[in-house]
């Protein structure tokens, strides 16, 4: 492989025309410039210059040397400052959250995306667990999640809350635990722990989910109040999800009388070298959130 520097220096001299400019661009001695194009000269086993005193020509193979030589220098000039180069409206994102704040963050993402057309923008929904593992393991750039992680690779800090919204059909205007028990529990994978939070801090009744039959199953964040929008039964949701349900006029959020909200934190890997696109994902999140 042809030395970059010994390169750089003869592509300098066919440019200059001269061993003293050369050296002065070069800061260097001329005995030092000679001495590369001697060692380039040994190591492609041509000559690449006719020597006449103190001038010089291009030999055939020092003219196709510079020729395709001066891209080479060209592109190993500008390589340390695209590797140097963070912008932060350029490349790569990878978020992973849950669906709840997924439905109010990704529409902002392509929106924002649309602005900066350099960035890419990968949304997954998942829960924590997953979350977790893809952060410790380098699977997402953006974690949020729902419970601190406990993995030792993973750094966090509270970025927001989302308030638990008991969601019943739109005829219940104000439930109580009677009518609760009529309709029956529609339930989804966070339900456990969402109801369990929410109704156990507003019904003394309230023991488990065991008390309601249940009416009902969605693992899909979009389809769990579609149920509920019939009649069918009762659910326990964040708010992000209630405000994204497309037939709001056949549901009923109701505000109990004791609030309960979920932390949601932002979740990054601790080796991670934070680059400036992720800094300013996050920087917009806060602001949605």
């Amino acid at each position: 492989m042809i030395n970059p520097v010994w390169l750089r220096s003869f592509c300098t001299l066919a440019e200059e025309g001269h061993f003293t400019r050369t050296a002065d661009r070069l800061h260097m001695t001329q005995s030092g410039v000679s001495q590369h194009i001697r060692k380039l000269e040994e190591q492609l086993g041509v000559a690449l210059l006719v020597r006449q005193g103190k001038h010089f020509t291009l030999t055939d193979a020092g003219d196709r040397l510079y020729r395709e030589g001066q891209g080479i220098i060209q592109k190993l000039s500008s390589l340390g400052q695209i590797v140097g180069e963070d912008p932060p409206h350029h490349g790569d994102v990878r978020v992973m959250c849950p669906g709840s704040v997924g439905l109010k963050l990704y529409p902002k993402l392509l929106s924002l995306q649309k602005i900066h057309q350099g960035l890419s923008m990968s949304c997954r929904f998942a829960p924590n667990l997953d979350v977790e593992k893809a952060i410790a393991e380098n699977g997402a750039d953006i974690g949020l999640m729902t419970s601190p992680p406990q993995a030792e690779e993973i750094d966090s800090r509270p970025i927001a809350s989302e308030r638990l919204l008991l969601v019943t059909p739109a005829k219940v205007k104000t439930p109580d635990w009677e009518s609760l028990l009529a309709l029956g529990y529609i339930g989804h994978p966070d339900g456990i722990h969402h109801a369990s939070l929410l109704l156990g801090a507003n019904f003394p009744q309230f023991r488990s989910l065991e008390a309601f039959q249940q009416k009902g199953f969605s693992n899909q964040i979009s389809l769990i109040l579609e149920p509920v929008s019939m009649g069918l039964g009762f659910t326990v949701l964040p708010a992000y999800a209630v405000s994204a349900f497309r037939k709001p006029k056949l549901i009923k959020a109701h505000s109990l009388e004791n609030p309960v909200s979920e932390t949601l934190y932002l979740a990054l890997r601790r080796t991670q070298l934070v680059p400036a696109r992720v800094r300013f994902i996050i920087g917009e999140m806060e602001k949605w959130l």
